[in-house]
C-alpha cells in the first residue's frame, strides 16, 4: 500500500512538472502567435495575448491527437520509459527554455522537449532505445501590385486577424499535444493508462490546453521583441503572409502527427516575408544567432536531461 502511494505521489509530481513545462511553453512561445500582429499594429499587446490564448485553447477541439500519439507512443521503445526518464526529459526541456527566454532567443520548446526525451533515454538505455518551408509573399505581392500601399495595408490589417488566429490555432494544436503526449507516456509507463487506449485521459487534454492558453496571456515579451522588431520590420501584408505560411505548415504537420517546431516555423516565415522586400531588410546577424540557438537546443537539452536523469536516480 505504501509503495503504491509513493508511486502515485511520484506520478502526480511528474504530471505537475509536465504542466509546468506546458505553462512555460505558452509563455516562451507566445511570441510565435503574437509577434507579427503586435509589430504591425493590428492589435495591442494585451489584446493579442488574449486573442492567441483563445485559439490556443480551442485548437484541441479542432485537431486529432496525432501529435500526442507520436510523442506518447511512437518515440521510444516500449518498456524503456520510467519516471526517471520523464523527470529527466522535463527538467532538461524546462531548463533550456528558461535560459533562452532570459536571453530573448526564440528557440524551440518542441525541440527542447524532444532533446530532453532523447537525452534521458540515452542516459538510461543508449541510442538503440529510440525509434528512429517566401513563395506566398511573392504571390500576394503579384496580386496586389496595382493597389495603393495605404489601401493594401488597410485590407491586410483586417486579414491579419484571420491569419494570426489561424496561426494561434495551429500553435495550440501542435504544441499542447506534445505535453499531452509526455503525460500519456508517463501514464503508460506507470500502469495508469493502457497501451490499447486510443487516446489519453480527458483530464490530461483539458489540463494541457488550459496551461498553454493561460501562460500565453503572460506574453514572453523578451522574445516578442526579438521576433517582432529585431529580425525584420514587417508591414501588415508581410505579417499576413508570415502567419498564413506558418499556419499552413502547422496545420499539415499536426494532421500528419508530426511534432514540428512552431518557433522555427514562424521565424522562418518572418525571415522569408522580410527578405522578399530586399535581403538587407533582414538583420542576418540576429537571424544567425537564432539559428545557432536552434542547433544547440537538442544537444543542450539532451545533456541537461541526462544529468537530471542521473540526479533523479539518487533522489528516489
Amino acid at each position: 500500500m505504501e509503495a503504491t502511494q509513493t508511486a502515485l505521489a511520484v506520478v502526480v509530481m511528474l504530471v505537475v512538472l509536465a504542466l509546468a513545462f506546458d505553462f512555460m511553453n505558452g509563455f516562451h512561445d507566445a511570441a510565435n502567435s503574437i509577434a507579427t500582429v503586435v509589430s504591425t499594429g493590428v492589435l495591442k499587446p494585451g489584446q493579442a495575448v488574449v486573442f492567441a490564448a483563445f485559439f490556443n485553447f480551442i485548437a484541441i477541439f479542432v485537431f486529432h491527437l496525432s501529435v500526442a500519439a507520436t510523442v506518447g507512443k511512437g518515440f521510444v521503445e516500449p518498456g524503456v520509459v520510467d519516471t526517471h526518464v520523464v523527470f529527466g526529459a522535463l527538467v532538461g526541456a524546462i531548463t533550456w527554455n528558461v535560459i533562452t527566454w532570459y536571453y530573448g532567443i526564440p528557440s524551440s520548446s518542441s525541440h527542447a522537449l524532444m532533446g530532453g526525451i532523447v537525452g534521458a533515454v540515452i542516459a538510461k538505455a543508449g541510442t538503440g532505445a529510440l525509434l528512429a518551408k517566401g513563395i506566398l509573399k511573392t504571390i500576394t505581392s503579384s496580386i496586389c501590385r496595382r493597389s495603393r500601399p495605404h489601401k493594401v495595408d488597410k485590407w491586410f490589417l483586417r486579414l491579419q486577424l484571420v491569419s494570426a488566429g489561424a496561426y494561434s490555432l495551429g500553435h495550440g494544436g501542435n504544441d499542447a499535444q506534445k505535453t499531452i503526449g509526455i503525460i500519456w507516456m508517463l501514464l503508460l509507463a506507470t500502469g495508469y493508462a493502457s497501451a490499447q487506449d486510443a487516446s489519453p485521459p480527458t483530464w490530461t487534454i483539458v489540463a494541457c490546453c488550459v496551461a498553454i492558453a493561460t501562460c500565453t496571456m503572460f506574453g514572453g515579451w523578451r522574445i516578442v521583441k526579438t521576433m517582432g522588431q529585431r529580425i525584420t520590420k514587417l508591414k501588415p501584408v508581410g505579417g499576413f503572409c508570415a502567419e498564413t505560411g506558418g499556419a499552413m505548415t502547422l496545420f499539415l504537420a499536426t494532421t500528419l502527427g508530426i511534432p514540428v517546431s512552431t518557433t522555427h516555423t514562424i521565424t522562418g516565415a518572418i525571415v522569408g516575408a522580410g527578405s522578399t522586400r530586399h535581403p538587407s531588410a533582414v538583420r542576418w546577424g540576429v537571424a544567425g544567432n537564432i539559428v545557432w540557438a536552434w542547433v544547440l537546443t537538442i544537444p543542450a537539452s539532451a545533456f541537461m536531461a541526462g544529468v537530471a536523469y542521473w540526479v533523479s536516480l539518487q533522489l528516489y
